[in-house]
């Protein structure tokens, strides 16, 4: 008995110590441009989070042609599972060159190392019946429901020539290969307009949705929720970029060991990204000057690293660009 309960406390303890806040540095997942070359998957490291060191050259660091249908994927977004020790990315799966209204998948991945992927393409209209007249399938992203105990991924989808975009939902499956049940809506704003490029942060038990506004402002927008899947959204009024520029790729990750967030997004239409920072996740600053670059990325995301994960994905990058 007493043995049974000592290896439930370390059960425990090792759960807590996985669950810790990684302090190493951040991992960025971006892809290039709108070619079929730069429709991959490329890493960099940031010790601090403002200053960002592209990994294999800028060159990316898996190939689009094995993971996709299309020969290109966009918007990667990287998540560190419960266990603190699985990673699960999903991406748009779609070459531009074929048109914006041409893709109708996303492909799934998922790591134990960051390096090396098993990944699958989830084709809504060959999963789904009546979605004849899909015409995109963009931007997907995963985050963890508490409340379900499950992967939600979410992703925005538009139907017929004069439909809109709406983030839908579903659940990934416990392998992370493909998603359970039908799609549901998961945010349509009260103004009935399109939004695409959904990304979620958790601060203090409320979910921010930060969405860019297709088609109509071309910016970004916050909504907040306390329950992922109820429907029950309270929307900001205002844009949360800081520039008058068109913006897409709402990416936003949490300073290690700091009640400060970065909120950065892709300044498309000048070829620019911009970081921002804020501390209540609705009033934000420029940092550009405090930030830098040494490669362009279209929208991505980033994930805080353990120093043992930041040494490993620096050391493997160098050697293989020897």
């Amino acid at each position: 008995m007493k043995k049974l309960l000592l290896t439930a406390l370390l059960a425990i303890c090792m759960g807590s110590l996985q669950a810790a806040e990684p302090d190493g540095g951040y991992l960025f997942v971006y892809f290039t441009g709108n070619h079929i070359p730069q429709e991959a998957i490329c890493y960099a490291l940031s010790p601090d989070g403002y200053h960002f060191h592209a990994l294999n050259g800028n060159k990316p660091v898996i190939d689009s042609k094995v993971i996709s249908s299309t020969g290109g994927v966009r918007d990667p977004h990287i998540l560190r599972a419960q266990d603190g020790k699985t990673f699960y990315m999903v991406a748009t799966d779609m070459a531009s060159c074929n048109g914006w209204d041409s893709n109708r998948a996303m492909v799934l991945l998922k790591s134990k190392d960051l390096i090396h992927w098993k990944s699958s393409v989830v084709n809504m209209q060959k999963k789904y019946s009546d979605q004849e007249d899909l015409k995109r399938v963009w931007a997907p992203q995963t985050i963890y429901d508490k409340e379900a105990g499950k992967y939600l991924i979410y992703w925005s989808m538009k139907h017929g020539e004069k439909g809109i975009d709406i983030i839908y939902y579903a659940y990934a499956n416990k392998d992370f290969t493909d998603l359970e049940g039908e799609p549901k809506q998961f945010f349509f704003p009260k103004d009935k307009k399109s939004c695409i490029d959904g990304d979620i942060v958790e601060k203090d038990g409320l979910y921010y949705l930060f969405y860019k506004t297709e088609g109509h402002g071309n910016g970004i927008k916050v909504a907040t929720t306390r329950s992922l899947t109820s429907g029950q959204w309270q929307e900001d009024p205002d844009y949360k970029q800081q520039t008058p520029e068109a913006v897409e790729g709402a990416g936003t990750f949490k300073l290690i060991g700091q009640d400060k967030y970065i909120l950065m997004y892709d300044v498309y239409m000048k070829k620019k990204y911009q970081f921002t920072e804020t501390s209540d996740l609705h009033h934000f600053k420029a940092i550009d000057h405090e930030v830098s670059m040494d490669f362009h990325p279209r929208h991505g995301t980033v994930i805080a690293l353990t120093k043992k994960e930041y040494a490993k994905l620096k050391k493997y990058y160098q050697d293989e660009a020897k």
